[in-house]
């Protein structure tokens, strides 16, 4: 009876002795804190990647806004094919930025000098998906900002828009899978830009 009593206490020491030697046992906690904190670490490094990189597409956009107006305000007449030209230089300004191409929006407006200013189109071009076209119809009627609406005045309205596409959210196949990122995708920016023309009064556009 006393063996037996003997037996089970080793069998307890034994036991107790195995669980503080695997307390003390710190080979394997390295690798456990590994596996927790890479994800982390990886999920900051593509947050902090996609928040700088949208940041620097929307200055970029902001650029192309200030670039094209810029260039038509230095003309004294102009022509469909040199506004076509301007834009698409604003276009290459977004580069390397690749995912989606920016839509940009030019237009001339002239104030009327009635006792009720109208604010008039007097030409209006875009270049959307690479294609420019003709925009807003002529003498059709559109808004200033209300500082700006001075009868007698003449301004070019350049307007820019991109549809940034994150890097996670860029492909249907990845949107799939990476769900809420999804509601991320299609991040709209845009810039508008009113400017004076710096060499003339007015700028015509004969065949626009």
């Amino acid at each position: 009876m006393l063996k037996a009593s003997r037996n089970k206490t080793g069998i307890f020491m034994r036991i107790r002795d195995q669980i503080e030697k695997l307390a003390k046992d710190q080979r394997g906690v390295a690798a456990i804190e590994f596996a927790f904190v890479v994800p982390v670490l990886l999920g900051l490094y593509f947050m902090t990647m996609e928040v700088s990189q949208g940041l620097e597409a929307n200055k970029k956009t902001s650029r192309v806004g200030v670039i094209v107006g810029d260039l038509i305000t230095q003309q004294q007449t102009i022509s469909r094919s040199e506004i076509d030209a301007i834009m698409r230089v604003g276009e290459a300004v977004v580069q390397p930025y690749n995912r989606s191409s920016p839509s940009v929006y030019v237009t001339a407006i002239r104030i009327t000098n009635e006792s009720v200013p109208k604010v008039k189109v007097v030409w209006s071009r875009k270049l959307v998906n690479g294609g420019a076209s003709n925009y807003l119809a002529k003498d059709s009627t559109t808004t200033v900002p209300a500082a700006l609406k001075v009868p007698g005045s003449f301004l070019i309205r350049a307007e820019v828009k991109l549809d940034y596409k994150p890097v996670l959210t860029w492909s249907s196949s990845e949107q799939k899978t990476l769900g809420l990122a999804s509601a991320f995708d299609d991040i709209q920016m845009d810039e508008t830009y009113h400017l004076r023309p710096r060499m003339s009064q007015e700028i015509p556009c004969g065949d626009c």
